[in-house]
């Protein structure tokens, strides 16, 4: 049996800006995910998961590609970036098999809601690495995650493609956007093995340390958001508000490359006064779009965080689901948040950063 995982994430800043091709966000792995377990058969395979299926899937193969009977979103993750490896395999002269696929996600509760951790893009990048070890292609972290961004792109058409980023690297990391466009005339004109060796313009991909002095806390609010209409809703948007919008790109870039400085040097206080920053902007994106990013509950839960001496803001597209608070690691202050957070029907997640790849 062949068994491969991918991390959960949340963005730490950077949020829109990261969509356009050349500009930056900060992006923290986290310690829950996504397992795929491959078992070979013979002529056909099966699909299990305890979250992406309710019951048992038979799958088969036509002309070559993956063929299931069944239309779920989640699952159209998975068949994507099983094609993607099966086209880069074959590419290389593999002779294509059929498998048993288990999937396993801790990505969101015990009773199936979502945190908005990037189940998509981890399910992708987790099938991604179990179909190459599977194959017994030579592969690392550039590879994996050009596959799974690929896939990924096919399936959802817009997005950063930094979960993607996240889930493959491990740890936090500093992101910059490929150039989109090319990427996808790139797959009308060559095969994917080239596209996939050849460097993508504007893509940037550089490990961070968050500083020892501080810690990352998490709350949820308990009610989901949808990350790709968020991002729709801000382009169609953008597009009445050229001048506002180069603005906030101009200055979040600014911003993320002073946060940056603050990782690299072990700043605290840069990185906290970045992430108000962020804040800052991100409010002013949904006052001239008219979009709704930072929700009264994610209000609440920043305020409370700022209040007793922490940095905070949304994580994400917001909208709902979580938001981040960065704070000296104070076991007093961050009673005081946590329990507030709680008063206010606002939960702290229990997940760490972690550097797992």
């Amino acid at each position: 049996m062949i068994t491969a995982k991918a991390s959960g994430k949340l963005y730490l800043a950077g949020e829109y800006a990261v969509v356009e091709k050349g500009y930056p966000a900060i992006i923290a792995s986290l310690n829950k995910f996504v397992t795929v377990s491959l078992t070979q058969t013979k002529n056909e395979g099966t699909l299990n998961s305890n979250r992406f299926t309710d019951t048992l899937i038979h799958w088969t193969r036509e002309n070559d590609k993956f063929q299931i009977d069944v239309r779920d979103s989640q699952l159209e993750f998975i068949i994507s970036a099983i094609n993607c490896v099966e086209t880069y395999a074959k590419q290389l002269g593999k002779e294509l098999n059929f498998y048993d696929i288990d999937v396993e996600s801790e990505l969101d509760s015990d009773e199936g809601k979502k945190y908005g951790l990037g189940s998509s893009a981890a399910v992708t990048v987790a099938t991604v690495r179990a179909l190459c070890k599977y194959y017994g292609l030579e592969v690392d972290n550039s590879i994996i995650f050009k596959i799974s961004a690929i896939a990924h792109l096919k399936v959802q058409g817009n997005g950063s493609l930094g979960d993607i980023a996240s889930s493959t690297y491990g740890g936090i990391i500093y992101y910059i956007s490929p150039d989109k466009n090319w990427i996808l005339e790139a797959l009308h004109s060559e095969e994917l093995n080239k596209i996939i060796h050849e460097p993508w313009p504007n893509l940037v991909i550089e490990k961070l340390n968050l500083p020892t002095t501080s810690r990352l806390l998490i709350g949820w609010t308990g009610s989901p958001a949808s990350t790709s209409i968020l991002v729709e809703q801000i382009a169609y948007s953008k597009s009445q508000q050229k001048e506002l919008y180069s603005n906030f790109l101009t200055e979040s870039k600014q911003c993320i490359n002073h946060m940056k400085q603050g990782f690299i040097n072990n700043n605290l206080k840069v990185i906290q006064d970045e992430v108000i920053n962020n804040r800052r902007l991100l409010n002013e994106l949904s006052t001239f779009t008219n979009v709704t990013i930072e929700t009264p509950t994610l209000t609440q839960l920043c305020d409370i965080a700022i209040k007793y001496g922490a940095a905070a803001k949304i994580s994400g597209a917001g909208g709902g689901d979580c938001g981040i608070a960065i704070v000296e690691n104070d076991d007093s202050k961050i009673q005081q948040i946590t329990n507030e957070w709680k008063t206010n029907n606002i939960t702290l997640l229990d997940l760490k950063i972690t550097d797992w790849s």
